[in-house]
């Protein structure tokens, strides 16, 4: 009997660990899963230009340097 209840303990974690993996793996070789970027076609950007986005919307850069960064960026494709 308490093999029973044994299994379905480690059944349940088991579950859990497979759960939580699968949603986290979402996140890692896409910068953009589960952000919301998709729809913005983020996923069609370079990592750079991704960063370059994020520190802009942060107030990190100014309207000049985001500017000239991003015709570097375009530059280099």
């Amino acid at each position: 009997m308490w093999l029973f209840g044994l299994l379905v303990l480690v059944g349940v974690i088991l579950l859990v660990f497979l759960v939580v993996r699968f949603f986290a793996a979402g996140n890692r070789g896409n910068p953009s899963a589960g952000n919301g970027d998709t729809a913005g076609g983020a996923g069609n950007r370079s990592a750079a230009r991704q960063i370059l986005d994020e520190r802009y919307a942060k107030g990190e850069l100014t309207d000049e340097e985001y500017a000239q960064r991003r015709r570097t960026l375009s530059e280099g494709t």
